[in-house]
């Protein structure tokens, strides 16, 4: 296009000073003289070295790195060039589109970022009427989202679908919207936010695939996402209470983890120290059993020794606690009762 516009320039100058001379103002010297015949032969010389530099000029072009080049020969696919310099037939008979299919492009829905290259990244005049939305539960928000793609079939880019770009904004609109109309409105602004970029990715994806476009959706991410602005201010104060009553929640089961595991740790203390009394003294027990199996079982092979020896056992215990100890032979006869006992007891204290 503009080496067009650089011959057509260059051909009204041509003409301006092909007029001039026939009118006899031209001061002759340039065209070897100032006579007509002169000044068309210079004219046609000129032409022809413009004509040569525009065929020149447009014989060529460039593919940067990260593009590739579709060649039209009379509007038909004739090939795909890759990066670096390359020919065409000039004159407009070879038409390249340079492609970047190795960047990432985007397209934002409900703002616009400065800068943008891309001519489809944002429609400025809708703004408003793309980020309204109406949620599953007949409420308003205001949405925001991003869509990342890359080209990734050139051909069909170019030859399957009119106008990819907006095609795919509409698309995208399109599955957008049907996705937060599934959902209530707490869910879209708080914690769905996730889930709806994913089956939004998911959606956009299978339809660009049925549609041929000849992209691919790398991500979608969605940005801001507020009430609508009457009832922003109504919309912040229920948050804000209900962010109030997930803290006194936490505290709540803070205290509870602080307390209720001291609790159960002395419970459970309690009942071991319970557990292991009740084995002492069932221990206990069965062993007092066990030993008077055992004695009664050799009592019953030899009940008179075994009577001694528990009365000689019984006595070794007895007789250590008792002050005085007077043994009498049981065979006596006569036994004079002068000893009193208790008293001698007693003047021995």
């Amino acid at each position: 296009m503009a080496g067009n516009d650089a011959l057509d320039n260059f051909l009204k100058q041509l003409k301006g000073a092909g007029a001039t001379g026939k009118s006899g103002n031209v001061v002759s010297g340039g065209f070897g003289g100032g006579g007509g015949k002169g000044n068309f032969l210079g004219l046609a010389a000129l032409a022809a070295v413009a004509l040569i530099v525009y065929t020149l000029y447009t014989a060529s072009y460039t593919v940067p790195s990260d593009s590739v080049g579709i060649v039209q020969r009379f509007g038909k696919y004739s090939t795909e060039q890759t990066s670096g310099l390359h020919f065409k037939l000039p004159l407009g008979i070879d038409k390249v589109t340079i492609l970047p299919v190795k960047r990432q492009l985007k397209q934002e829905f409900g703002f616009v970022t400065s800068g943008a290259t891309n001519s489809t990244q944002a429609r400025p005049d809708d703004l408003a009427q793309q980020s309204q939305m109406v949620t599953g539960d007949l409420n308003a928000a205001l949405v925001e989202w991003v869509v990342q793609y890359r080209i990734s079939e050139p051909q069909k880019f170019l030859f399957e679908v009119r106008n990819p770009g907006e095609t795919l904004r509409d698309l995208s609109e399109s599955v957008m919207r049907e996705v937060v109309g599934d959902r209530t409105v707490d869910e879209v602004i708080t914690i769905g936010r996730q889930e709806i970029e994913t089956e939004a990715l998911l959606n956009m994806q299978e339809l660009v695939g049925k549609y041929a476009i000849g992209v691919s959706i790398d991500q979608v991410q969605l940005k801001n996402i507020n009430p609508p602005r009457p009832v922003q201010e109504s919309f912040n104060e229920v948050n804000q209470a209900q962010q109030e009553k997930e803290s006194l929640i936490n505290a709540a089961r803070r205290e509870y983890n602080k307390v209720i595991p001291l609790a159960e740790g002395e419970k459970d203390q309690r009942i071991r120290a319970a557990d292991g009394y009740r084995l002492k003294r069932v221990n206990e027990a069965e062993g007092d059993a066990s030993r008077f199996n055992a004695v009664f079982t050799e009592y019953l092979k030899a009940p008179e020794v075994t009577r001694r020896r528990i009365y000689i056992e019984t006595m070794q215990e007895i007789l250590p606690d008792l002050d005085s100890k007077i043994i009498v032979d049981e065979n006596s006869q006569q036994i004079l009762p002068l000893m009193h006992l208790n008293a001698a007891k007693e003047s021995v204290q």
